[in-house]
């Protein structure tokens, strides 16, 4: 395209022939007028421009565009009409064109009309040329191109300077990197109700009765295309995903390959629409139209028409459902079913949920799982579900956030060696809460540093991020005695599941529990809930933990809040409990002794992982995190002095002939002579407060190696 057509144009200027300034283009326009008096019948008769062109072009208008556009716009036209267009541009500017415009193709037309006059005046041609024939819609359409693409243009840059980087730790918001270098791929399914991730290090957990449908994997690039809307006979989809499992950057990419036109590129307009920015528009009427002009003042040019017209489509994209605390009441809020009618907030989102609001939209809502219903029985939408990273991915991330190849080498096989750690990494927030913690570990101690394999210290941050960090997005502020009675009542379930081999719960059994089932899934982040399709005809909702792990350690951390701040030991009974009390109080290393024992008469391991976060909790580092929890005014540390003499008291006391049978008669996990070594272990582990290292369960003996 745009290639020279024979001799050289007399009305264009050398070196600037592809597009010549609009005061270079018509200074060549004022010369054709005043050549010799041969020519003036000719000149004289060419008409103005309807419209001059005044001011820098808008930087929309580029030379792709813009041949696009005149192409779009003489092809559309009646043979007669673009005879009559050639006829014209023949006469008005004949010096401009080597040969008759008649013998020319379009493109080579088009071609020939940029080479001469660059964009901006071979639109005000086409305008004027358009107008003389008469063909007033045609002009109004190419006008209505011009501010279709400024429109896109500006909401381009506008997204660019929102989503076009990101900062990977909220500690160093002013180090950001573009997108592209950030984003890892992520898992999606085609569909919903998978249940958590249940891959665990001890155990082998059954599939806990959610979807057997194993379904698709989508990108991002599949989400509302026009198969898949074809397909599913919907334009409204749902993303749905844990905490933590990548929704916001799912949403950034679909973004981003928007505007970068790499997907989606039959949407002329995407809008993002985070409902935290919602909030601004609480207790007002407002339309979906005022959410879009407010948000995105580009779009106040956009007319009635642009919204309701073929020849735009729209894409709107709501991220964060969960984050909006209004009541979706299906049954009694009024149907709107126009764009530009104002509405209280609550009643827009309740028919943006319906699918009503814009019948020519298309709408991506993403939340984390619901306890409520949050689209009407009679909707048909499409329900897709992240999982987070798979393998292959989260080694992708960490080659992407370590720019030393050496250093994501060393953090891959570092992660591969700790088990737990590298199956948690299925959640994007846990590897940046890792990477962030390898990073800081890098720059304060060097490249050579040993990396820690504590399991506890990284969980620990993840339940702070969750219940603080992310939550007061979601509702206010608690303070920490009410987080903190939350999280007994949340581990002490979770602890009395586990010792029941249980890892989900019926929506009935946990209203007898007493926890909020919103605060859990919705604000928290730390259960989620789906549906269990028991038979063909019978289905029930079930909440459970977002992975196993973490119900072992809200178990965990239950058993050493209740010990530390309320002097009780979940392992002893109350009768017993009491009647020490009155004798003497706790000692610290009695919570460890029975927790040891009643892990080792578990023979399936299920308290194994529980009694490494149990260990963990101890070390200095997650102490300093748990802070604000602890109440009580004890020493915690003082428990190293107290290990110091339990084994010769050990040795002393002796250890029951039955138990060292139960002992040494356990399969493939611990086995040891008597129970006292296997303590003496752990106290010895004890007394190194800054490097706590566990033994592997099924290993005891032969490392010492694995962590908590």
């Amino acid at each position: 395209m745009m290639q020279a057509q024979g001799s050289s144009c007399t009305d264009q200027i050398p070196s600037q022939a592809a597009a010549p300034s609009t005061a270079t283009a018509m200074t060549a326009m004022t010369k054709i007028k005043n050549k010799d008096n041969d020519d003036v019948a000719e000149t004289t008769a060419t008409p103005e421009l309807v419209t001059e062109p005044t001011g820098p072009s808008h930087p929309s208008l580029t030379v792709g565009f813009t041949f696009k556009a005149i192409c779009d716009i003489f092809g559309k036209l009646p043979s007669e009409d673009l005879k009559a267009v050639k006829t014209l541009l023949w006469k008005r500017y004949r010096r401009s064109f080597n040969t008759p415009p008649m013998h020319m193709d379009l493109v080579d037309l088009v071609d020939r009309l940029l080479e001469c006059f660059g964009q901006e005046l071979s639109l005000r041609i086409t305008e004027t040329v358009l107008t003389e024939i008469g063909q007033k819609k045609a002009v109004a359409y190419l006008q209505t191109l011009r501010v279709l693409n400024e429109v896109h243009h500006d909401l381009c840059e506008t997204l660019r300077r929102t989503y076009g980087d990101v900062c990977e730790d909220p500690s160093k918001q002013e180090e950001r990197r573009p997108f592209d270098d950030a984003f890892t791929d992520l898992h999606i399914k085609s569909t919903s109700n998978n249940g958590p991730n249940i891959e665990h290090e001890v155990m082998q957990i059954e599939k806990l009765d959610s979807n057997l449908d194993i379904g698709d994997l989508l990108s991002t690039k599949d989400i509302l295309t026009s198969e898949r809307v074809e397909r599913t006979c919907s334009k409204l989809a749902v993303l749905i995903g844990v905490a933590g499992s990548g929704k916001s950057m799912a949403v950034r990419k679909l973004i981003f390959d928007w505007m970068e036109r790499r997907a989606h590129q039959d949407v002329s307009f995407l809008f993002p629409v985070p409902f935290r920015d919602l909030k601004q528009f609480e207790g007002s009427e407002v339309s979906l139209l005022q959410i879009v002009q407010t948000l995105y003042p580009e779009t106040r040019k956009l007319r009635d028409e642009d919204y309701r017209g073929n020849h735009c489509k729209m894409m709107f994209v709501f991220d964060g459902l969960d984050e909006y605390s209004g009541e979706l009441d299906f049954q009694n809020t009024k149907l709107v079913s126009d764009y530009a009618d104002p509405a209280a907030l609550n009643v827009i989102i309740v028919n943006l949920l319906r699918d009503r609001l814009y019948h020519r939209g298309l709408f991506l809502v993403t939340s984390r799982p619901q306890v409520n219903t949050y689209v009407p029985w009679d909707t048909i939408y499409d329900e897709i579900e992240l999982q987070g990273f798979c393998d292959s991915e989260k080694d992708q991330y960490f080659q992407k956030r370590f720019k030393d190849p050496d250093q994501a080498r060393r953090v891959i096989a570092h992660i591969c060696s700790v088990r737990t750690l590298h199956i948690m990494c299925h959640l994007p927030l846990f590897c940046s809460l890792v990477a962030n913690e390898y990073e800081r570990i890098f720059r304060e101690q060097g490249v050579q540093a040993e990396l820690p394999r504590s399991l506890t210290c990284v969980y620990t941050k993840l339940l702070l991020t969750l219940t603080q960090q992310h939550r007061r997005f979601r509702a206010p502020d608690w303070s920490p005695a009410e987080q903190k009675d939350f999280l007994l009542k949340l581990g002490k379930l979770a602890f009395k599941m586990l010792e029941r081999g249980e890892f989900k719960i019926s929506q009935y059994d946990w209203k007898e529990v007493g926890i909020s089932d919103t605060e859990a899934v919705i604000n928290s982040g730390l259960c989620m809930q789906y549906i269990t399709k028991l038979h063909v005809l019978e289905q029930e909702k079930v909440l459970s933990f977002i992975h196993p792990t973490v119900q072992e350690y809200l178990a965990a951390l239950y058993a050493y809040l209740s010990f530390r701040d309320l002097e009780k030991n979940i392992f002893e009974n109350q009768v017993k409990r009491k009647l020490k009390g009155m004798i003497k109080g706790h000692r610290a290393m009695e919570l460890y002794k029975c927790a040891l024992d009643r892990s080792l008469l578990c023979e399936d391991g299920k308290l194994d992982l529980f009694l490494r976060f149990l260990f963990g909790m101890a070390a200095n580092s997650n102490l300093e995190l748990l802070r604000p929890f602890c109440t009580s005014s004890v020493t915690w540390p003082s428990l190293a002095e107290e290990a110091a003499g339990a084994p010769e008291e050990e040795d002393r006391r002796g250890t029951p002939v039955g138990q060292k049978e139960q002992l040494t008669a356990l399969p493939g996990r611990v086995r040891c002579a008597h129970q006292s070594s296997i303590q003496m272990l752990i106290l010895a582990l004890l007394r190194c407060k800054e490097k706590m290292i566990l033994f592997e369960p099924n290993v005891i003996g032969e490392s010492t190696k694995a962590t908590y």
